[in-house]
């Protein structure tokens, strides 16, 4: 199935721009707000493979570009998912590289450069990209710290595109295009999210993102009611503190259907 992006701006020239110029992309947003299913998109759209990494704080040279390993008594070099997409073309997606250590990040330097190359060490080879070869990062602005950042030598080398969540007639529409709900549920489930994302609430990490709301209606095309759906969803994900969990189940009734949606 193809999967749907519905823009919000000029990401998708954006993108296809920087892929026709061999450009590295870096996405920048919140938690939820579709970076994953605008890669996927794209790479649809430009009728290219796409490799994914969930990057971590344990991620290594060898976890990106390949290990040597033993096979049936032999040693063997297996190439890393990095590799594994300079050398067939695809699109190479490092999603949340702020997770990953920066030594290991180094080694997309050259292939975000003048030289784009990928040089592995343990064999001495140095790698041309394959026709179609992209790579894209992503992160959440809002994780930033002293110790989790990306370094500026590795910013000033991509194409920056920035999302947020999108407006709510937007939001209903991809909502209902996900889960097939009703219009009227998927309209009080947005305006359920962007009252939190409203909200002054100390020691909340996180608002509802636009994957929570989905899974809210996912629930209530289930049969939960709207209440339940979303405080299963999106309050009680969001936050382990009792307090702050009532104050936002308040919120959550206050925004749902009088009578039928909430007990």
């Amino acid at each position: 199935m193809r999967p749907t992006y519905f823009a919000t701006g000029n990401e998708r020239e954006l993108f296809r721009a920087a892929h026709e110029r061999n450009l590295p992309v870096m996405l920048k947003g919140p938690t939820g707000c579709g970076k994953t299913r605008f890669v996927e998109a794209m790479a649809e759209e430009l009728g290219r493979p796409l490799i994914t990494l969930a990057c971590n704080e344990d991620l290594t040279v060898a976890d990106l570009v390949g290990r040597f390993l033993i096979h049936d008594g032999q040693t063997q070099w297996v190439d890393g998912p990095l590799t594994r997409a300079v050398r067939t073309g695809a699109i190479c997606y490092l999603d949340e590289i702020v997770e990953a250590r920066q030594d290991t990040t180094v080694v997309i330097h050259p292939l975000t450069d003048h030289r784009r190359i990928l040089v592995i060490d343990r064999t001495a080879e140095v790698i041309l990209p394959a026709d179609g070869f992209q790579l894209v990062v992503s992160y959440n602005p809002g994780y930033q710290s002293v110790l989790k950042d990306l370094k500026e030598s590795t910013r000033q080398r991509m194409v920056a595109i920035s999302f947020d969540y999108p407006d709510e007639q937007v939001e209903v529409e991809i909502i209902r295009d996900e889960t097939g709900i009703d219009e009227p549920s998927a309209r009080h489930l947005v305006a359920i999210g962007s009252a939190i994302r409203r909200v002054d609430a100390h020691g909340l990490k996180e608002v509802a993102s636009t994957r929570t709301l989905v899974t809210a209606a996912h629930l209530c095309t289930a049969g939960i009611s709207l209440y339940e759906a979303a405080t299963a969803a999106i309050a009680e994900p969001l936050t382990d503190d009792r307090a702050l969990n009532v104050a936002l189940t308040e919120l959550i009734a206050a925004n749902t259907i009088n009578g039928a949606a909430h007990p």
